[in-house]
């Protein structure tokens, strides 16, 4: 119990660092890749990079999930507009359906008002994520994306240990906290011996929708340095677009367009050959 992966600084003989951890997933159901998108502080723009990169991938011709892995604060049904209850079967419990075809579990379909908080201690919200893995009739799924809660806490622990995920995109954003946040994240994926696909810098800057100037909202974006620093990729930049932010509000991002989010997918798809 609170195993971080790295085997070098404990003194306990278990030999975790040769053991696979991973649990199986639901017996009828078959995730080829599992991409994390992850963060090192909240309010960066995570839930809606995975959305859309989910998105990318489906309208591609790829069956695609999302799994909300943030127990505590649940957006991904709101973004896309799916509500519960789920509904199970003999096979499990049965992901709701977005309007491209996108199967979405969450704790916000399970729960009798979404509007409910999930007042749960770290175990019990580390357990639920195994049931969503393990339990959940997934179906045949190419990409399931896996919605992280920020931070390096409990979640993310049980996700690496438990899951077997293909890699992690960080989302950040262009401040000057930016290093130490990217370099959490990072720091952990390393420990856990999960590799890193890149970062998606979100709101790094606004574009003048009449002499299409660039702006930096937040401030000159530092990413480039950060990113070769680390020897990572940038996936990429995203501009703010308040439309793409009425669009979740309305449970549509389906309908969001970022061709910047498009290229992020085809890197990573290509990454993962």
């Amino acid at each position: 119990m609170g195993c971080s992966g790295n085997c070098s600084d404990c003194s306990s003989n278990c030999n975790s660092g040769e053991k696979d951890m991973h649990i199986a997933c639901n017996e009828y159901s078959k995730v080829k890749k599992v991409i994390g998108v992850v963060s090192g502080k909240g309010g960066v723009g995570k839930s809606l990079v995975t959305s859309m990169l989910a998105t990318a991938m489906q309208v591609k011709g790829n069956a695609c999930a999302v799994m909300d892995a943030d127990i505590t604060g649940p957006s991904i049904p709101k973004a896309f507009g799916v509500k519960g209850p789920a509904m199970q079967n003999e096979l499990g419990l049965l992901p709701a359906k977005t309007k491209t075809g996108i199967e979405v579990m969450s704790i916000n379909l399970l729960l009798e008002s979404e509007e409910a908080p999930v007042i749960w201690r770290g175990p019990v919200i580390s357990g639920m994520i195994q049931q969503f893995w393990t339990e959940v009739f997934w179906g045949d799924v190419d990409y399931m994306f896996v919605d992280m809660p920020p931070g390096t806490g409990d979640v993310a622990l049980t996700v690496f240990q438990s899951i077997p995920v293909d890699g992690i995109v960080i989302v950040t954003t262009p401040q000057d906290l930016v290093t130490m946040i990217v370099k959490k994240a990072y720091n952990m994926a390393e420990m856990m011996n999960v590799p890193i696909f890149g970062i998606v810098e979100n709101m790094s800057y606004l574009e003048c929708p009449d002499c299409g100037k660039k702006i930096s909202v937040f401030g000159e974006s530092k990413i480039d340095e950060v990113a070769a620093s680390m020897n990572i990729p940038v996936l990429a930049k995203l501009p703010i677009k308040s439309e793409n932010a009425n669009l979740v509000d309305k449970g549509a991002v389906e309908l969001a367009e970022m061709k910047e989010i498009n290229e992020a997918a085809d890197k990573i798809a290509e990454m993962l050959k």
